[in-house]
């Protein structure tokens, strides 16, 4: 008996579902091979070779989008192929690529091993690829404590820098709380839902497809409550949501600027995959989740962008700029908890997209711009950008622009339909708040374009405080460029790319 059980398992286990994110970690084991195989004088081709291989699993992954496994449930539960969950593959996948491009630049004013950054970098992107797709807490609980994981060497993959080392263990405190509140929520969902003694119980409780018919039959149990809150506060550390995110600003200024875009974009992206898979699974209690995450979100947003007016190292800037725009992300998961509304999760994954072109394109630019210290990064530092960098001054209005939601831009869309998914759901209040945010971001990001494009007055002879700016190589600068011209497209044109994400 237990012989035909353990074939009906294997017989789920359909291998070429998973096939970009296996491609993917053999990749970065290749990498790690050729380390070993080429003469040191050819390990400059190794990173090359690994962006490469990353375009053509990308590649692939777009050309077989909408073949083979969609809509079916494989490895015995473990994952739900969905549309969405093919979008963010190829989201975190290009995010992988976008890094390790910076990764080059970076990595060549540090003296670090370089062949590992983007092994751990590939194989934290598998993670995330088949965290989209989760349909059981087993799989959630190990795809993120694997993301977190490498993040943990990421985040202090400086070693010889103080900062790096502080961020990398201030994230692994934060990290390991975190992963505590989660797996706690967890076993109190698990030991409830399989209770014999309450309707609807079942064996299968770890799966989500199970665990919505059970919460629909037990409206009102208290540990089923609890349990959701802590999941759920949980996945609000990951995100950097109000009041979890005391980590960001520390870790972010730390950890080296191609890590701090991952986090930024890749990891919160992962966060609000999550996110959507637990609010449609605990629709049920939506009587509950819904006041939860519209405090949360609004908090989220005042708390980012007032914390975010008094900063001058960019780094920081940026990381609680990023908490802002997890509340702008909260506001459209709320309206997906109140409504389930289709347009609340395509808008959701709209400003997603859109946040990733204009962060890389302004992360591209700090990683040119910054000295060997990679924590130290000051407004101060982009003075006269504008004169001696016009290309890297005007991706860098152009991201910051997107970010601050600035028509005709794609972050401007982005936050005009999460806004438009929030009227629908009847949010006007936490709308209001969110259109306060916005106006409030404008003064930091334009404040940074002023430093980069005007003059400031400078005692004569007082000594010249900013690092050399790394010169923009070819590869750079067609990456830089795609991302500004995709960010201005985006905004005056969303084609069947937003027709597509808005049925999601």
């Amino acid at each position: 008996m237990n012989y035909e059980l353990l074939q009906a398992a294997a017989a789920s286990n359909t291998w070429g579902a998973i096939l970009p994110e296996l491609l993917l970690g053999c990749l970065a084991l290749g990498l790690l091979v050729l380390e070993i195989v080429l003469p040191k004088k050819r390990h400059d081709l190794i990173p090359a070779l690994a962006i490469a291989g990353q375009v053509a699993i990308l590649v692939g992954l777009f050309i077989n989008f909408r073949t083979g496994y969609l809509g079916e449930t494989t490895f015995n539960g473990l994952l739900k192929h969905t549309e969405s969950g093919q979008f963010l593959r190829a989201f975190f996948l290009l995010s992988s690529i976008l890094v390790s491009v910076l990764g080059v630049v970076a990595l060549a004013k540090q003296k670090m091993p370089r062949i590992e950054f983007f092994h751990i970098v590939m194989v934290v992107s598998a993670a995330m690829m088949l965290l989209a797709q989760a349909n059981h807490f087993v799989l959630l609980f190990v795809a993120l404590e694997t993301i977190t994981v490498g993040f943990y060497i990421l985040v202090s993959y400086t070693r010889s820098n103080p900062l790096s080392l502080e961020a990398g263990l201030k994230y692994l405190i934060m990290g390991a709380l975190s992963s505590g509140l989660l797996l706690f929520g967890i076993v109190l969902l698990y030991g409830v839902a399989g209770n014999p003694a309450l309707p609807a119980h079942t064996a299968e409780s770890m799966n989500f497809d199970a665990l919505r018919l059970f919460l629909a039959a037990n409206p009102d149990n208290v540990l089923a409550s609890i349990g959701i809150v802590l999941v759920l506060s949980g996945v609000a550390f990951k995100v950097g949501a109000v009041p979890f995110q005391i980590w960001i600003p520390d870790v972010y200024q730390g950890a080296p600027t191609p890590v701090t875009a991952f986090l930024a974009v890749a990891s919160k992206a992962a966060g609000f995959a999550i996110l959507l898979i637990l609010v449609r699974t605990f629709a049920p209690y939506a009587s509950l989740t819904t006041p939860v995450l519209t405090i949360m979100a609004a908090a989220t947003i005042l708390f980012g962008n007032l914390a975010a007016l008094t900063q001058h190292n960019v780094k920081r800037l940026l990381g609680l700029s990023g908490v802002a725009h997890a509340g702008y992300l909260l506001l459209g998961v709320v309206a997906v908890s109140a409504t389930n509304s289709a347009l609340a999760v395509g808008a959701i994954q709209f400003y997603l997209f859109a946040y990733l072109l204009a962060s890389f394109a302004v992360f591209g630019v700090m990683t040119h711009v910054a000295g060997m210290d990679d924590a130290d990064q000051d407004l101060d530092h982009y003075a006269d950008l504008g004169k001696t960098h016009p290309f890297l001054a005007t991706v860098l209005a152009i991201g910051l622009g997107s970010l601050a939601g600035i028509p005709p831009l794609a972050g401007f869309m982005g936050k005009l339909l999460i806004f438009i998914a929030a009227f629908k759901a009847g949010l006007y209040g936490l709308l209001g708040v969110a259109i306060f945010g916005v106006v409030i971001s404008i003064y930091y990001y334009f404040g940074w374009i002023k430093a980069a494009f005007f003059s400031t007055w400078k005692a004569e002879g007082a000594p010249d405080t900013r690092p050399a700016r790394t010169e923009v190589s070819i590869t750079a600068r067609l990456t830089l460029a795609s991302l500004a011209l995709a960010s201005i497209i985006l905004g005056f044109y969303q084609g069947p790319f937003g027709d597509w994400l808005m049925l999601r």
